[in-house]
């Protein structure tokens, strides 16, 4: 089981500003936040960090658990609206399973960010 994941950022304050808006359909705030160090998680434990500095020298995908399916489309109208670039609009991926259902942004950075749930359509 992984704890934590953290990805650095070019811009500190402008990931903090888009990840606030894109995680909080999901149920993430910002838990903790130290100089160019912040963490994103849901109760009291931050899962998800950013780190400003240097540009990013590669890319990563993360993709964040969401309740439902309206969750990833609320993820993804958050994620475009506060910049984040169109990777794979909500919809089901039935090449990794039938009720596989996604949405991934790239984020300011070019991370590709994934909101997904599991369960199956009920109508």
């Amino acid at each position: 089981m992984i704890d934590h994941i953290g990805i650095r950022v070019s811009d500190f304050d402008r990931a903090v500003a888009f990840y606030t808006k894109a995680l909080a359909p999901l149920g993430y705030a910002k838990l903790m936040a130290f100089e160019k160090v912040a963490g994103f998680g849901i109760g009291n434990k931050p899962d998800f960090w950013i780190s400003g500095g240097d540009a990013p020298k590669d890319h990563v995908h993360v993709a964040i658990v969401a309740k439902g399916r309206a969750d990833v489309r609320a993820f993804y109208d958050a994620a475009i609206a506060a910049g984040g670039k169109d990777n794979g609009a909500p919809g089901v991926r039935p090449q990794y399973h039938e009720n596989y259902y996604g949405a991934f942004v790239t984020d300011p950075d070019g991370h590709n960010i994934e909101a997904v749930c599991h369960e199956a359509y009920l109508g």
